[in-house]
């Protein structure tokens, strides 16, 4: 990736690092290592299961412990970003994330994995606002960001169906542990590159962290999807589920009247008044609601409905992948100069839409050639025209002391929607499936086709989410071309000692 001569002269006449994309190769490693990690866990969950005696009710921790933790404290880490250096807390962040890795690798009970995916999260969420922030300010010239955020981009949203290849193939000619340990070693690699590659300007020592507003925002969101785990079981008009329910909007609104109050807010409410980034927060939250859904419905469907083994599980969503990446990085980043964001943001999610769409006529014995890989290629495209614009618009124009947070509000919405799908949708699927079977007793194969009746009310509810997100984006996100559009009022980024 070179610029060629005139390039080079004119960043180093900007200030720019003349090893950026080498740096981004850094930032990109860590970035997909987090990503991936919220489902490379999914396809050994039976093994991890069955080794730590789990019970059918508590595994779905194994993966909510690490997205809740991510997004809840995403909003911290960016300020944390902000306040120590980019720099710093990225190794921070590798170092915590990698230990944390080994610790769960190392797990003898349930309760010692659970809580190594929330320490996960932990870290994820230092590691997560410090990587893109870094994108940020190292990418000054707007074609270069283009196609460092289509890079980006893709990771973001491939990540998740790279984690389901690589855990099947882990879990199948390894063991389960090894979809934790895999984390040691790239993590090692990403702090020498970032030692050597990655510059920054150490951290505003004006910027204070906001732990009120940490405990406000994190409760929220815990208490609502945990009430959305104990919807299926319980029922919906259960005291227990209604309270979750209400606590967690009670604590999210007082969370939005501290922002307005505190004297070094964790979310400064400016950012969601810009009616842009306000549109790309909405519309990456509600798209990855229904991916995180559909990971999970078609992973049981092929391994429990279809007899696929994990590695043949895995492989099955690559060219979900391969869509995703083209759509990112051939399709959005050539175009963002050219056309507004939400004319790639809209068609994306329609095209998303569509691919869930023909999901809902799954059956016990549906075709993958047929009806499966057709839909996984308009989902991933449709992901891939969606993310990059995303992520671009919503850190364009940004002031340096608050990129930090800018960065962590966009992957706060990507983990709080992966959070809330899985919740969500597997509950309406469970409860969707008990009551066909429960329609039909004593016939044979009921249970089968119950189960998959549950996948398609689901991913059905997801097309609708989806539809919905291309809506508030077509709506709200005004943003003409970054090519044809004003300069930012405020600066973009600082200079890259």
């Amino acid at each position: 990736m070179s610029l060629g001569r005139t390039g080079e002269s004119r960043a180093a006449a900007e200030g720019t690092d003349p090893h950026r994309w080498w740096g981004l190769v850094v930032i990109a490693l860590a970035q997909l290592m987090v990503v991936l990690d919220a489902t490379i866990v999914n396809i050994a969950l039976p093994s991890a299961q069955r080794a730590l005696h789990m019970s059918d009710g508590n595994r779905q921790w194994v993966i909510t412990a690490y997205t809740l933790a991510f997004g809840g404290l995403l909003l911290l880490g960016g300020r944390v970003a902000d306040l120590m250096g980019r720099k710093r807390t990225f190794v921070i962040g590798l170092v915590g994330f990698a230990a944390a890795s080994a610790l769960g690798g190392a797990a003898t009970g349930a309760g010692m994995l659970f809580g190594a995916r929330a320490l996960q999260g932990v870290f994820a969420a230092v590691l997560a606002p410090s990587a893109l922030s870094l994108l940020t300010t190292t990418f000054t010239d707007p074609r270069e960001r283009g196609k460092a955020f289509g890079v980006y981009g893709a990771l973001a949203g491939s990540g998740s169906a790279i984690g389901l290849i690589v855990g099947g193939v882990l879990t199948e000619y390894l063991t389960w542990r090894w979809c934790l340990y895999v984390n040691v070693p790239i993590a090692a690699l990403a702090v020498f590159g970032a030692s050597v590659l990655l510059h920054d300007r150490p951290g505003h020592g004006d910027v204070r962290l906001d732990v009120p507003g940490a405990v406000l925002g994190c409760g929220g969101l815990v208490a609502i999807v945990y009430g959305f785990s104990e919807a299926e079981p319980r029922g919906w008009a259960d005291p227990l589920v209604l309270g979750l329910f209400a606590t967690g909007a009670l604590l999210l609104v007082a969370f939005v009247w501290w922002q307005g109050r505190a004297p070094s807010p964790l979310l400064p409410l400016h950012i969601l008044r810009d009616r842009d980034r306000a549109g790309c927060f909405l519309t990456m939250m509600l798209a990855v609601i229904g991916m995180f859904g559909l990971f999970l419905f078609m992973t049981y469907y092929l391994q429990v409905i279809l007899g696929y083994s994990p590695v043949r599980t895995g492989l099955a969503f690559l060219p979900m992948t391969a869509a995703i990446v083209t759509g990112s990085t051939q399709i959005s980043a050539r175009l963002l100069h050219h056309v507004p964001p939400r004319l790639l943001m809209v068609p994306g999610m329609l095209l998303a839409s569509g691919g869930l769409l023909l999901l809902t006529r799954l059956t016990v014995r549906s075709s993958y050639a047929a009806e499966i890989l057709p839909s996984l290629l308009l989902l991933g495209l449709g992901m891939g025209l969606t993310f990059m614009p995303v992520f671009a618009t919503a850190t364009a124009g940004v002031a340096p002391r608050d990129s930090g947070v800018t960065s962590a509000t966009v992957n706060t919405a990507q983990q709080v929607g992966g959070s809330i799908g899985t919740a969500l949708l597997n509950t309406l699927a469970t409860a969707s499936a008990a009551a066909y079977i429960a329609a039909r007793p004593h016939r044979p194969a009921t249970v089968a086709a119950g189960v998959v009746h549950g996948y398609t009310v689901a991913i059905g509810w997801a097309a609708a989410i989806m539809l919905l997100a291309g809506l508030i984006a077509g709506l709200l996100v005004t943003a003409r071309a970054p090519k044809h559009g004003p300069r930012p009022k405020t600066p973009v980024s600082e200079p890259v000692a």
